[in-house]
């Protein structure tokens, strides 16, 4: 039953990173992903497990107040598919940063589609391209200023 979860979870997400990569400004690009229609999903799947997690939690040690603290909350697929899902949210509400950010300041489609593919399947490395990309473009800088527009 987790496995199929953990499946249906990933595979739920991949349309929305197709539209960011293959028709960032597409109406309905705009609609499920954009206006936040995926990641809002995606969040009330996270809170659901996180209610599971925290009312079935059996180990007094699960917490985040250590690493063993957090290795015991994930020591339950319901702990750890509550942390996929945070991961999946995250990501995908990056990626539709930097899918905007790119098409505002005019950066390619060949610069942005590898930080969206990184940012898909390695989070923050993604996000790392994707900010030298934007400087190293002459396009924009660091400031957080600029990043947040």
């Amino acid at each position: 039953m987790y496995d199929t979860m953990f499946t249906v979870l990933n595979v739920s997400v991949v349309p929305a990173w197709l539209l960011l990569i293959l028709a960032p400004g597409w109406v309905w690009t705009q609609r499920l992903v954009h206006a936040a229609l995926v990641p809002l999903t995606l969040s009330a799947i996270y809170l659901t497990f996180l209610t599971l997690g925290i009312s079935g939690q059996s180990d007094p040690q699960a917490g985040m107040s250590s690493l063993a603290a957090v290795q015991a909350l994930f020591s339950h697929p319901v702990g750890l598919l509550t942390g996929w899902v945070h991961f999946l949210v995250f990501d995908l509400f990056v990626g539709a940063w930097i899918a905007r950010d790119a098409r505002r300041i005019g950066l390619s489609r060949w610069v942005v589609t590898p930080a969206l593919l990184l940012t898909f399947l390695f989070g923050p490395v993604g996000l790392l391209i994707h900010l030298l990309a934007r400087k190293l473009s002459g396009k924009a800088g660091w400031s957080l200023d600029e990043v947040a527009r």
